[in-house]
């Protein structure tokens, strides 16, 4: 029996090592400002529902606008807010999601930090409530038109979240850490590693498995493209692929533009 009990745990490990070599880990560079990274929903959702258990992520927050006093894009010649309006427009254009793109216009936001910092902050209470975080201030943003820059936005969609998703967050905690430091520090050990690995432009997704060498994505791309990027990496991955009915993919995310049902259609 202790000869069997013993193969049986072997095999278990032997079953977990080979699940996670068959894992891609993803590290996705963005900001809740960036209307490429919102352009990639539709793409990054149905892989993240069609690979569910064969890929795990995380978010780092880039800091993509400090304030403007000095900013400058020279790929759009962006240096005021007036002149990111038709870049969002663009972005809206081609991905096809929904972007206000008049926000520049009628109350542009003064930098992202703040938004990088709320986003921080929610995630040092949970990981998961930080995903959705980060969802419904891009919804904020993007289909609403509101300044994710102030406070009192930042706090208003954090009272949301924890209404809607009872017991995500404690939001006195979040209202503290959002100006006690403890966020900026968060926000700032994102910052220092995007310095570190000379990420300039967002989206961009760092994918890897088990002794395989990396692939990195930058910009907005189809779904192909990300898909093709994983399999790479993870060959033979495509068996593992949940099917997707339109029923099954609202009930798993709760809520979705038209641009993103259409991706699985």
């Amino acid at each position: 029996m202790e000869l069997n009990k013993q193969k049986k745990e072997l095999g278990e490990v032997v079953q977990n090592e080979q699940n996670q070599a068959d894992r891609v880990e993803i590290t996705f560079y963005t900001d809740p400002l960036c209307c490429w990274s919102w352009g990639l929903e539709p793409q990054w959702r149905r892989l993240q529902y069609e690979l569910q258990d064969k890929i795990v992520f995380r978010y780092v927050m880039t800091g993509l606008l400090a304030s403007w006093k000095n900013f400058s894009d020279p790929l759009y010649s962006v240096t005021r807010p007036q002149q990111m309006g038709p870049v969002w427009m663009e972005a809206g254009n081609v991905s096809g999601m929904p972007v206000h793109h008049r926000l520049w216009v009628e109350d542009p936001p003064a930098s992202s930090y703040p938004a990088c910092i709320a986003v921080k902050t929610v995630q040092l209470q949970s990981a998961a409530a930080g995903i959705r975080y980060l969802r419904m201030l891009r919804e904020a943003v993007m289909i609403e038109g509101l300044n994710i820059a102030k406070q009192s936005v930042l706090t208003e969609v954090a009272e949301i979240l924890a209404k809607v998703h009872k017991g995500a967050i404690d939001v006195g905690l979040f209202a503290r850490d959002l100006i006690n430091d403890n966020g900026l520090e968060a926000f700032r050990s994102d910052w220092q590693e995007t310095q570190n690995r000379n990420i300039s432009r967002t989206p961009t997704l760092i994918m890897r498995s088990q002794n395989k060498p990396g692939i990195i994505l930058t910009g907005y791309r189809p779904y192909d493209a990300l898909f093709d990027a994983v399999e790479q990496i993870a060959p033979g991955i495509r068996t593992y692929i949940k099917p997707v009915t339109p029923e099954a993919y609202k009930q798993f995310w709760g809520n979705l533009t038209e641009r993103e049902l259409a991706e699985i259609g």
